[in-house]
């Protein structure tokens, strides 16, 4: 099956059951300090988990972008990507576990036709000192379904211990079957949402029954299905997301959810028996022309191959993040964008490429993806003018970098110190030191360049502890409450200084909101007080707040206020605060958590401080007392 295929026959499958489709949201996520970027389909959705009602209602599904930047260091084998399509479906206080698993097995089995002699599950062991029991009803209701095929399904506990013992599900911890945004029960903040899952696994060689794949270097004295060996891969996960973290410990939230998420290139791989993901159609033609490049050919040799899958992958997830507008830049979501440039063009060297190629790759995916993203389309010519300047400022280091190393090593033995220097002076990777350091007898000391790299980090992350983040701290009640209010406030702003104010950035906790706008004199108190009044005025007249999805071009040509309009994909969601009368007091694009009713918002508004943030820009700080 082809990549469009799997996809196409996802959309369509849950579009019958009653899903409403939506379109990806960008890689740069809305309201989401947790993480510089969308990792998973889930984090556009989460404030519908806590109760706000989607526009769109109950169920809804989507093929979502996603990007890991953890995964930068596991790309290489045959499986990891940083880039990647997860498909997914959600279920907002509607079905629950059993209709999710049996339509799920319905999908493997009769859409993507995956004999279910090669899928095995794994379900949540249970924690009571978390107080949430072991997840029987979903490991049961697999067995059935295996039954249905007359597949003898035995359960297992503890196969990380002992081996697969012939079962085909598993009972594993919180470590391997428990979702949240920020990982384990342990990890996770007050008010943040989570809850235990059932995993799905694709078994490649069932032919070693219960051994591991042969010689690789995870084969171990028995096999199961989380086990590394790459005999299984992990192709879908279903969350029940149905607890919240308190101060006492996990409460059962006012509603049961469905998370799904799917790895589109994992599906593709199980779908086509095929264990490396580097094979499907989405890479050929950006293969076809590194292999023209290089005069390599893909899967010939294992270290070519290695650098071959590092280059399409880092090429691929820069691609799609500079047509998300993230630029290659030194700090945040731009320091990934040129990291995986970097890499590209040091594994290029692997491959005894020396001149400019990470456009000409970058156009391979551009022609295979414009159809189904055409943003991709629309700015080919932006993201190929991104990829080349940046690749030729790096030669440029290179050659910089070069000079240097080899000046200190007829000077001296090269240190550790030495190659973190050059890393951050010049961008030189450590292994390229190495390299050129080996060929002169020399041998890098890692542990003296960590040590450099670590203390590079904590001056950093001291650096950025008082850095003004963007978006909303949680999506706590009372953080909530005053991110309605902030819309409102914009509004009075824009109602009292004129329509050429826009927001420039916010800052939201439970204390306080901290909003920037654009105007360029210091505004007086009578006005804030005014804008107070309307705000408080709004609060008082208990004004209903409802969403709609529409046309991005529709809500600009219909006045609907919004900054940063370029972030938002095709389709935007309008909030619209309305009294009972018809009168509109709000009417912005967002993405984040409201309340449903502005006679929800407890306490008087009040803004407390008005300054300068920079040219051209105010900032206000704001409270409900």
């Amino acid at each position: 099956m082809h990549t469009n295929d799997i996809r196409t026959a996802y959309l369509k499958y849950f579009s019958a059951k009653g899903h409403k489709i939506v379109p990806s949201a960008l890689l740069v996520p809305e309201n989401d300090p947790t993480t510089l970027f969308t990792g998973s389909g889930m984090q556009p959705m989460l404030p519908f988990f806590l109760g706000e009602k989607h526009p769109l209602g109950t169920r809804v599904a989507d093929s979502q972008k996603c990007f890991r930047s953890g995964d930068i260091e596991e790309v290489g084998d045959n499986r990891h990507t940083t880039f990647f399509e997860m498909l997914g479906n959600w279920s907002f206080g509607d079905y629950f576990k059993q209709e999710q698993i049996a339509w799920m097995w319905e999908f493997l089995t009769g859409e993507l036709h995956i004999d279910p002699k090669r899928l095995y599950f794994t379900c949540f062991r249970g924690n009571e000192s978390l107080g949430v029991s072991k997840d029987i009803e979903s490991a049961e209701l697999w067995q059935k379904l295996f039954a249905s095929v007359k597949v003898d399904a035995k359960i297992v506990d503890f196969p990380e211990r002992d081996g697969m013992q012939g079962g085909r599900i598993f009972y594993y911890d919180e470590t391997k079957n428990w979702w949240s945004r920020v990982g384990t029960p342990g990890n996770m903040p007050e008010g943040e949402p989570g809850g235990p899952d059932t995993e799905m696994f694709f078994d490649f060689y069932p032919e070693l029954g219960d051994a591991c794949v042969p010689d690789t270097p995870h084969t171990g004295k028995f096999c199961h299905v989380n086990c590394d060996c790459g005999r299984f891969m992990e192709i879908g996960n279903n969350v029940f997301m149905q607890y919240r973290k308190t101060q006492q410990g996990f409460e059962e939230l006012k509603q049961k959810n469905v998370d799904f998420g799917g790895g589109l290139e994992r599906l593709w791989a199980a779908a086509n028996n095929s264990p490396d993901v580097f094979y499907m159609d989405a890479f050929q033609h950006a293969k076809e022309e590194l292999e023209k490049i290089s005069g390599k050919k893909y899967g010939e040799e294992e270290k070519e191959t290695f650098a071959m899958r590092v280059i399409l992958d880092h090429i691929r997830a820069a691609t799609f993040l500079i047509g998300d507008n993230v630029l290659p830049s030194n700090k945040d979501q731009g320091y990934f964008v040129r990291r995986l440039i970097r890499r590209s063009i040091r594994f290029g060297k692997e491959l005894a490429i020396s001149e400019n190629f990470v456009g000409a790759v970058a156009q391979g995916f551009v022609e295979y993806y414009k159809t189904t993203y055409s943003v991709l389309g629309e700015k080919q010519t932006f993201v190929y003018k991104a990829l080349v300047e940046e690749e030729e400022k790096f030669r440029k280091t290179l050659d910089k970098g070069l000079k240097e190393l080899e000046g200190r090593i007829e000077k001296r033995n090269v240190t550790g110190k030495d190659a973190f220097e050059l890393f951050s002076t010049y961008g030189f990777p450590l292994e390229m030191t190495e390299e050129i350091a080996k060929e002169k007898g020399i041998v890098i000391e890692r542990g003296e360049f960590k040590a450099e790299f670590a203390k590079h980090q904590e001056l950093s992350r001291t650096a950025s502890a008082g850095k003004f983040k963007g978006g909303l701290a949680d999506h706590s009640e009372k953080t909530t409450m005053l991110h309605t209010t902030t819309h409102l406030m914009l509004a009075g702003l824009r109602k009292y200084l004129g329509q050429d104010v826009h927001q420039a950035g916010s800052n939201i906790t439970e204390e306080r909101t901290r909003f920037d706008f654009t105007h360029q004199e210091k505004v007086s108190r009578e006005i804030l007080d005014k804008v107070e009044a309307y705000v408080n005025e709004v609060i008082a007249k208990k004004c209903s707040m409802t969403t709609e999805v529409m046309e991005k071009n529709t809500a600009k040509e219909a006045g609907v206020e919004g900054s940063f309009w370029e972030k938002y994909p095709d389709k935007v969601t309008v909030y619209t605060v309305k009294a009972d009368d018809g009168t509109v007091y709000s009417q912005e694009l967002c993405g984040g958590p409201h309340v449903a009713n502005t006679g929800n918002i407890q306490g008087t508004f009040r803004i407390i401080k008005e300054e300068a943030s920079s040219a051209g820009v105010r900032r206000i700080k704001a409270i409900l007392e």
